[in-house]
């Protein structure tokens, strides 16, 4: 049997800033960030299986994805929690949708988060093989299976 790796394709816009950081990423700003999502596994073989042909059900990787992370992050803030933002959150009516991180919010450290929260959600016999995420049109940071 071969192995297959299943791709899906997300985007979503989020702000960041990065604490104590000595350039102009250190203010608040955002980015649409594109969100590339592989899994690998093998394609159910069985005739009596609602998913045979399929690795994963694309519908199923797209609940996994938008629930855990597009819905979470979409339109949000993200900050590392050694920023000053007491003050900033109290104007609840502009930053009610805000994460506060025990990480640097890089998209590197973006990338392992993601890792994190996906990998146990996936169906037995499916593997997180590769996520990448754009931060703008043409920077990532990329995670891959085979490097860890």
């Amino acid at each position: 049997m071969a192995k297959i790796r299943v791709t899906k394709f997300y985007d979503f816009e989020m702000a960041h800033a990065l604490w104590n950081y000595d350039g102009l990423c250190k203010n608040i700003h955002g980015h649409s960030y594109k969100l590339y999502v592989s899994v690998l596994g093998e394609p159910s073989q069985d005739d009596n299986d609602k998913k045979n042909g399929m690795v994963i059900d694309f519908g199923d990787l797209k609940k996994i994805v938008k629930t855990e992370i597009v819905d979470r992050f979409d339109h949000s803030l993200v900050i590392h929690k050694n920023a000053p933002h007491e003050k900033l959150l109290e104007l609840n009516e502009m930053y009610e949708r805000h994460h506060v991180f025990d990480f640097q919010p890089t998209c590197e450290n973006l990338v392992i988060h993601f890792v994190k929260i996906i990998t146990p959600l996936l169906p037995a016999g499916v593997k997180l093989k590769n996520i990448k995420l754009y931060e703008t049109a043409s920077s990532f940071a990329e995670w891959d299976a085979d490097d860890n």
